[in-house]
């Protein structure tokens, strides 16, 4: 499958799923040194051929005008991680849960939840800013997922599918985590 379409297919299950709002979000592949990352504007369950723009991992140029506005956070993930994946979304329990804890991660309640994440790292800088890349990349050397507060997830994966599955997860953590702090008030 040509990865263009192999993005195009995980941008419709984000949001099938209901894990982005608005259908916005951005999805990467790292081939080499070299990344395949989503246009700004594109809705992800609309992604064809033009959707998708091939960019340096080491060093920016003129399309990175019209990639992605978090492709400095893409970057900077692949620069510190072994990620050869990266799905960034704004799924609604998440970004609730972000605000709402006093620490700076959200443990899960779910079994799931304990056994593939442990805990969930919550992340503060303003969307495209180099301090959001540096805090998002420093929290997923040992995570595979983080939230940044009041903004959205970032999942990483060796394939599309694991950051994809770590992105779901993390989503349903949060919404039983709420679900659960609201049962006993």
């Amino acid at each position: 499958m040509i990865m263009w379409q192999e993005i195009a297919k995980f941008g419709k299950k984000l949001v099938e799923r209901d894990l982005v709002e608005s259908k916005f979000g951005n999805i990467s592949v790292r081939i080499g040194e070299k990344m395949q990352i989503t246009k700004s504007g594109f809705a992800l369950d609309e992604i064809n051929k033009n959707s998708v723009v091939e960019l340096d991992i080491e060093k920016t140029c003129d399309l990175d005008n019209i990639a992605s506005t978090e492709t400095i956070v893409h970057r900077t993930i692949y620069k510190n991680t072994p990620a050869l994946a990266i799905i960034h979304v704004h799924p609604a329990f998440a970004v609730i849960e972000s605000m709402l804890v006093d620490t700076k991660t959200i443990i899960p309640i779910n079994i799931e939840g304990k056994h593939f994440l442990y805990e969930i790292p919550v992340v503060k800088g303003a969307p495209g800013t180099a301090e959001l890349a540096d805090n998002t990349a420093q929290a997923l050397i040992g995570h595979k997922g983080a939230v940044i507060c009041g903004h959205g997830t970032f999942a990483i994966g060796k394939t599309l599918d694991e950051a994809y599955f770590v992105t779901a997860l993390v989503e349903q953590s949060c919404k039983l985590k709420y679900y659960f702090d609201m049962a006993k008030r």
